[in-house]
């Protein structure tokens, strides 16, 4: 291995809270009659693995609010296929905006609501000299820089190593980014990631795919991931697994 990729969310850091907090509000804000309210964390939470966008979130509240059941990523799909686009876009475009104002007024609240994965930083502090380091993400660029810098582990992500929705909408256009880049072979790469179909459209380029299973995903992605021949990690496994 060469080059270990990383997703942010659920990887490096714990920001479901963040991500719940700033989807209830802007839903409300676009749905000023939704009852919806804290008690749909965990709800949320069940179907974070099934999206891939900020406007994901609103599929899922959405998906709450109507009571609907969604037991796989094909009733997920069909589910998300029914909703209004324009909105879902409207949803996506305020989300960042919501979030951009709730880090500006009050950044120590922000960032209490997205901890960080130690035990894993602390892999990757181990390791940064032996590999190069990238983050494949959708949060935004400067959002991750500010977490990184918090978490002390800014040094260890290089100019042009935090690829965000700027580089590419998908997980797969960053790797690819990376191996233009780099010019390391995909099967020199890892790509470690808490949702598995993200891993799914990535392991046709040749890396090896690895889920963290300390993010935001369960048993059935768990099975899922094994069934694909995946990697499944733990936090307490995952650098004798990555490093071996």
């Amino acid at each position: 291995m060469k080059l270990l990729a990383l997703d942010f969310d659920g990887v490096i850091s714990d920001s479901a809270p963040e991500a719940f907090r700033v989807a209830l509000w802007t839903y409300r804000a676009l749905r000023p009659a939704s009852s919806l309210s804290e008690a749909a964390y965990g709800p949320f939470l069940e179907m974070m693995p099934l999206g891939n966008r900020a406007e994901d979130y609103a599929v899922e509240l959405a998906a709450i609010e109507a009571g609907r059941e969604i037991p796989d990523q094909a009733a997920y799909d069909a589910f998300k296929a029914a909703l209004d686009g324009a909105w879902l876009r409207a949803f996506h475009k305020r989300f960042y905006k919501v979030r951009a104002a709730f880090a500006q007024a009050d950044p120590a609240g922000w960032r209490a609501l997205m901890r960080p994965y130690t035990p894993f930083l602390q892999v990757l502090r181990a390791r940064a000299g032996q590999v190069e380091l990238a983050i494949a993400t959708s949060k935004d660029r400067a959002s991750v820089r500010r977490l990184l810098e918090a978490y002390g582990i800014a040094d260890l992500f290089g100019e042009g190593r935090v690829l965000d929705k700027e580089t590419g909408v998908t997980k797969e256009a960053h790797l690819a980014h990376l191996q233009r880049e780099l010019g390391v072979p995909y099967p020199e790469m890892t790509f470690l990631e808490d949702k598995v179909n993200h891993l799914e459209r990535a392991a046709p380029l040749g890396v090896r795919c690895a889920l963290a299973a300390w993010g935001y995903n369960g048993p059935r992605e768990h099975r899922l991931a094994r069934a694909r021949g995946f990697l499944v990690c733990t936090l307490e496994d995952v650098e004798a697994k990555l490093f071996a």
